[in-house]
């Protein structure tokens, strides 16, 4: 768990500049969401391309599909 922290405590002095609190928010939840993916064996930026091109048309029922842990990648035929 320590190593999985290790590169967001070494920038954490870089982001206490991140402009606002709801930009130090926004970039929060980013992180936790790579991390997410890393944990359950994803590829970070194909899960966070995925969810970003459905995110658009999800319906709010849906959005807990797109989770880490119960994410399944779209076919593009």
């Amino acid at each position: 768990m320590e190593n999985q922290i290790r590169p967001w405590a070494l920038g954490r002095s870089n982001w206490l500049f991140a402009g606002s609190l709801r930009s130090g928010q926004r970039a929060a939840n980013v992180m936790s969401l790579i991390q997410s993916a890393k944990i359950n064996s994803l590829d970070p930026q194909a899960y966070l391309r995925d969810v970003l091109e459905r995110l658009p048309t999800a319906r709010l029922s849906g959005l807990d599909d797109l989770l880490p842990h119960n994410w399944t990648p779209t076919i593009k035929v």
